[in-house]
């Protein structure tokens, strides 16, 4: 077995439990209200926000030469991407100024606080956990809740969607690339770093569409 199939086998506990959150199962088969799908730009445009500088402090407490060029190359690409988040949202005729000015909600602060220490305190190779939940879900999830939310909300178009639709199939080769690195460490202890971080992002991701599902109840996601 190579590592990514030992890293899927792994985790496939922490990824059936967040797929089983009623928002996530909501949001793939009926969509969502204008006000939670903009709540979730929000959330996303916050942790988005910090993946550049995430890549930048892996890369700068890393050692392995291979590893430092992948997370570099990597930073070519997700540079800027947070403001595609913004014009999403500007879109849709939400304040993207106030998303940027405001904070996430308070599993999202968690989740990007849990990568930074991760990352320092535990091993650089940590943030590979993250990427295989985002990116993963997002290869898994991204277009048809896309679909889905724009069926829902009666938009025609890809005004307000350019996040969701570009990161369905960007991710499909960020997913290659990470499949090669991944299979490319030959130290068991790497593995291991990337697949306890992987268990723990599931849960925080998770976390953030909780939350939203309670503010969402309670009439406090409008933008």
């Amino acid at each position: 077995m190579n590592n990514f199939d030992r890293l899927y086998l792994e985790t496939t506990e922490a990824r059936d439990h967040f797929l089983s959150i009623p928002l996530v199962k909501q949001a793939l088969t009926s969509g969502a209200s204008r006000e939670l799908y903009l709540d979730f730009l929000t959330q996303a445009y916050h942790h988005v926000k910090h993946t550049y500088p995430l890549l930048a402090f892996a890369s700068a407490l890393t050692h392995d030469e291979r590893y430092r060029d992948a997370l570099f190359k990597y930073m070519k690409e997700e540079r800027g991407h947070d403001k595609w988040i913004l014009d999403d949202i500007r879109s849709l005729g939400a304040d993207a100024d106030m998303v940027a000015r405001g904070k996430p909600g308070m599993p999202c602060r968690i989740m990007v606080g849990y990568a930074y220490y991760a990352i320092q305190w535990i091993s650089p190779y940590t943030f590979l956990g993250m990427v295989h939940v985002l990116e993963g879900l997002s290869v898994m999830l991204a277009h048809n809740v896309a679909s889905t939310v724009q069926r829902s909300l009666g938009v025609d178009g890809t005004a307000g969607f350019s996040y969701l639709r570009s990161h369905g199939a960007l991710d499909i080769e960020h997913v290659d690339l990470f499949k090669g690195l991944l299979n490319g460490f030959e130290d068991r202890h790497v593995e291991d770093f990337v697949i306890e971080t992987a268990r723990v992002m599931y849960r925080l991701y998770g976390a953030i569409f909780e939350d939203m599902d309670v503010r969402a109840k309670e009439g406090l996601n409008a933008v």
